[in-house]
């Protein structure tokens, strides 16, 4: 047996979501990869629920549709998908990691804000479980088998090793064959060069309606980022946490007289 998991009884197990949905090619090639040394439950969204955050099905009721051995279709969002996974599909059996990917395309800077897929792992951090979210960073041709074996590599030293208490990991792979990526960064979060726009159509009764977005992403290439990694072609592996609060101001507005 594999020293990453000799601390299990049994195979490890693994809750296994996205937000490309749950025909997305990067969520089979991520559950062959994991399954090789885990039992893996996929829990992930019935169709794309891309750029929803850590939003909650709340005014609705959830439908889970078991699909396969394992596969279960959740239509709400993904964050939805580790409550239902966990609490349901589970019944409170606690997983030892929660994963989300791979996703079609990064989570890089502060787009991992927007992201589903790191919403996944987010949830998993407070839930206090060892949790990672994979990106493949590109919209076309995707190196799938190569992103998913560096995949297995990362969830395997995690299981070995843990993470700290109130920490998840965002992973960003480069589009690379398995040969050409260079190996492993550890990495701060980057920062958006914002060239965002906001395109206006017309429909066929002339009236206006609106794309959000619309060009390739960019990113600002300072040595040490999750974007500097992922370009030069490395993978780079950002610790995150949910505690937001920026100490250096909380310590700057105490200050203040607010009582005049």
């Amino acid at each position: 047996m594999s020293q990453a998991y000799t601390k299990y009884r049994t195979l490890p197990k693994i809750l296994l979501s996205n937000d490309d949905g749950i025909r997305s090619d990067g969520l089979k090639a991520l559950y062959d990869a994991l399954s090789t040394f885990a039992e893996v439950v996929v829990v992930a969204p019935d169709r794309e629920r891309s750029a929803v955050g850590r939003a909650l099905t709340l005014h609705r009721p959830i439908r889970c549709e078991k699909v396969a051995d394992n596969w279960y279709a959740v239509d709400g969002t993904p964050t939805s998908c580790v409550y239902i996974g966990v609490h349901a599909v589970m019944n409170g059996e606690r997983p030892d990691m929660i994963i989300g990917g791979i996703n079609r395309g990064p989570n890089l800077g502060e787009d991992i804000t927007y992201s589903g897929t790191v919403s996944i792992a987010m949830e998993g951090a407070l839930l206090g479980i060892p949790s990672i979210a994979f990106s493949l960073a590109t919209f076309t041709d995707f190196h799938w088998n190569a992103a998913a074996e560096y995949a297995r590599r990362i969830t395997l030293k995690v299981a070995e090793k843990g993470l700290p208490e109130g920490c998840c990991l965002n992973v960003n792979i480069p589009n690379l064959p398995l040969e050409e990526i260079k190996g492993i960064k550890a990495t701060k979060q980057g920062k958006k060069a914002y060239s965002e726009k906001v395109e206006e159509r017309k429909d066929p009764w002339g009236r206006s309606y609106y794309w959000i977005g619309g060009e390739e992403p960019n990113w600002k290439a300072e040595p040490g980022t999750d974007y500097w990694a992922v370009k030069n072609g490395f993978v780079s592996i950002t610790p995150i946490q949910l505690d937001l609060t920026d100490y250096k101001a909380l310590s700057i507005i105490k200050t203040y007289d607010w009582e005049k």
